[in-house]
């Protein structure tokens, strides 16, 4: 099965603690189900002093968060939908952003 999400890809969190906020995907796991989006779902952790750990503290950075809470955003329009597959006359497969009749 294709895949509707993929690296590189602005989405919208549509649920969720950062409801509305968007941003690119750094790295997907479709196995899990999960992707790490930049600046969302931001955790803290703190960081012991480790034989071998260069940086040590509090640190900051994105946690994965669920694929069913994410919206593909088209390029062109800047607008949410979901992702749908179309081809082409040529016969090439592309992605596109399909929008709701409310919208």
């Amino acid at each position: 099965m294709a895949q509707r999400i993929k690296k590189g890809d602005t989405v919208l969190v549509i649920s969720g603690k950062d409801r509305g906020v968007r941003g690119e995907v750094i790295q997907i796991n479709t196995k899990k189900g999960v992707a790490v989006v930049e600046g969302v779902n931001v955790a803290t952790r703190h960081i012991k002093q480790q034989q071998g750990v260069a940086q040590t503290g509090i640190m900051h950075g994105e946690a994965a968060i669920k694929l069913a809470k994410l919206m593909l955003v088209d390029s062109d329009t800047q607008l949410a939908g979901r992702a749908q597959f179309k081809f082409l006359e040529d016969g090439r497969k592309v992605r596109v952003v399909k929008r709701g009749k409310r919208s």
